[in-house]
């Protein structure tokens, strides 16, 4: 995760402004989506104002993974990312990962492993979890310690999260092959 956005030239062009506020659009969890934002609003606090709580405000400066989403296919921190920059991307947050009663391999593995305990960092470490199994379907254990490198977590010592990656490996690989 890179903290860093590049907008591409003339993105913001079509933003509307009204009160003082900008409406972006973008495709939020596989839909689309609008927001109303302030010009110096960032996308953690966008998503969380309207009702997408499950992105974690952990530091604001970039430095603890907890707020990490999905941003035009990378693991990216919502606390670093204007919010008027996410207009036209599409963004993946922690409830678009799976359910209550329809949970994500990822999730069940790191309930498997007990690497769930106060939860605060869960969901930027499953989003870094999910892009490095879809991209890496069986990571060694330096991959894991790489992708989850952003991801601060205060009760443990990652041993479990690291456990948790290398379960939900494997139930994607068993998953896909039976197919």
């Amino acid at each position: 995760m890179t903290g860093r956005i590049k907008m591409k030239k003339n993105k913001t062009e079509s933003l509307t402004a009204e009160k003082g506020l900008f409406t972006i659009a973008l495709t939020l969890n596989g839909r689309p989506a609008e927001f109303r934002v302030k010009p110096n609003e960032f996308l953690l606090d966008a998503l969380r104002a309207h009702g997408w709580k499950g992105t974690k405000k952990g530091c604001d400066t970039g430095d603890c993974g907890s707020c990490a989403v999905m941003f035009n296919g990378k693991p990216e921190l919502a606390c670093m990312i204007p919010a008027v920059t996410a207009h036209g991307s599409v963004v993946g947050t922690i409830e678009g990962v799976g359910t209550v009663d329809r949970p994500h391999p990822i999730q069940e593995a790191f309930v498997e492993a007990g690497g769930v305990q106060c939860g605060f960092c869960i969901p930027g470490m499953v989003i870094s979890a999910k892009h490095l199994l879809e991209n890496v379907p069986d990571p060694s254990e330096a991959e894991i310690k790489k992708a989850l490198d952003g991801n601060l977590c205060r009760c443990t010592g990652y041993v479990k999260q690291i456990e948790a990656v290398k379960i939900a490996s494997k139930k994607l690989r068993t998953r896909r092959a039976s197919k």
